[in-house]
């Protein structure tokens, strides 16, 4: 990853070494177990709302879990089987 291919990523990834001291960041599957991988920012509203995940970033929209609608969330606790 270079500067001068994808700034907007390596900025992203100095200012997480800078932070944290790691300059690695792992990019794994966005999904509920059970259901398919996030394709379209809806997939990632949708499965956001049904996770204990605070936060979803979408290219420049940054969305807080407490500022979102509650009767969009989803609980999927009881819908598939843990590991």
């Amino acid at each position: 990853m270079h500067a001068e291919t994808n700034p907007r990523f390596h900025a992203l990834i100095a200012a997480f070494k800078a932070r944290t001291g790691c300059p690695f960041i792992v990019n794994t599957s966005f999904n509920v177990r059970g259901e398919p991988i996030v394709a379209t920012p809806e997939d990632a509203f949708r499965c956001f709302m049904g996770t204990d995940l605070d936060l979803l970033v979408v290219g420049n929209c940054l969305m807080a879990k407490p500022d979102q609608d509650p009767g969009l969330r989803l609980d999927y606790k009881d819908r598939f089987e843990l590991d």
